[in-house]
Order: structure tokens, then sequence, then C-alpha cells
């Protein structure tokens, strides 16, 4: 019976961290994106429109 139940620990520890690991490579595709089309079409960034004070800025990485 321990054995089952620490294989079960390890299966959603090693679950975990697949979902983390397909979380961030798809951030970093997204990313890069981003940025091939920025080179693409020559821009420095994106703006937004800050809410508060109405003035636009860059968007900040995230």
């Amino acid at each position: 019976m321990p054995q089952l139940i620490l294989l079960l620990v390890f299966a959603a520890i090693a679950w975990v961290g697949y979902r983390k690991f397909v979380a961030d490579a798809e951030k970093l595709s997204r990313r890069q994106q981003e940025t091939r089309r920025q080179q693409e079409t020559g821009t420095q960034g994106t703006l937004v429109k800050d809410p508060v004070t109405g003035e636009y800025r860059l968007k900040k990485p995230e």
C-alpha cells in the first residue's frame, strides 16, 4: 500500500511539472511570435493606454 501512495505522489508531481513546462513553452512561443511580428513590421513595441492618466505607454513584457 505505501508503494502505491508513493507512486501516486510521484505521478502527481510529474503531472504538475509537465503542465508547468507546457505553459512556459506556450508563453515563450507567444513572446517569440510577437517579437517576429514586430521585426517584420518595423515597430518598436505595442502602445497601451493608461486608463487613469489617458497617456499611451509601451506595453511591458509579461
